[in-house]
């Protein structure tokens, strides 16, 4: 009787078998890939309205009231303001500002008289500073920065799709600015009225503050 030996076909299945676990194996790694890197966005995060453009005006409109609320439910009157950022600026950042990337963001609020404005940007001489701070308040037609974005501290790059819309969205506020703060206010003859101002800046040099509005008024 002859016996066949099923050595040889046991060698050659063996290089297949080893084939198809490595192929399995690359497919589940793949697959854990795909699931790790997977991100559930919530419905309403407006990250997931992918279909939906963002409006600057809208946006504006709608959030610029929490924002001047929030100004001024931060804000600090301005000598005692400059006195803790003269003293301990890094203190003074951790109590009273907002971190962002251009710098803490802080929101103040002063009395004082407005001097010669340029670009409807005015110094204002406010009582009780220091004589080499420089105080200035922006009041259009070209109202720019960040302050009022960054202000609160609610706003947040993750709220947006990009950077492009993040930048809308603080130009947005800044109109509003001119629409719901400005828009009773003789912009082009405040120098030698005394003005009333609350508002947030971003501390980019100790020595001088341009501060955007949420609050002017003439007295």
């Amino acid at each position: 009787m002859t016996t066949t030996s099923s050595a040889p076909t046991r060698s050659r299945l063996q290089p297949a078998v080893v084939k198809r676990a490595i192929w399995i194996g690359v497919a589940v790694i793949a697959l854990l890939f795909v699931v790790l890197g997977t991100k559930v966005v919530p419905n309403d995060d407006p990250r997931a309205q992918s279909d939906v453009a963002f409006d600057p005006a809208t946006f504006g409109a709608e959030t610029f009231p929490a924002v001047r609320d929030g100004v001024i439910d931060r804000a600090v009157d301005a000598s005692t303001l400059a006195q803790a950022i003269a003293e301990d600026p890094e203190a003074a950042a951790e109590e009273y500002s907002m971190p962002s990337s251009g710098g803490p963001v802080y929101s103040v609020t002063f009395t004082g008289v407005a001097g010669e404005g340029q670009s409807g940007i005015y110094p204002i001489s406010v009582e009780g500073l220091p004589e080499d701070l420089l105080v200035r308040v922006q009041t259009g037609p070209a109202i720019n920065g960040t302050d009022l974005r960054d202000a609160t501290g609610d706003i947040q790059f993750g709220q947006f799709r990009n950077q492009i819309e993040f930048q809308n969205a603080a130009a947005a506020l800044n109109e509003e600015v001119k629409t719901q703060v400005l828009a009773d206010v003789d912009t082009a003859a405040l120098e030698g009225q005394t003005v009333q101002v609350t508002g947030a800046f971003t501390l980019v040099n100790p020595a001088a503050w341009l501060v955007t509005p949420v609050e002017l008024s003439v007295q």
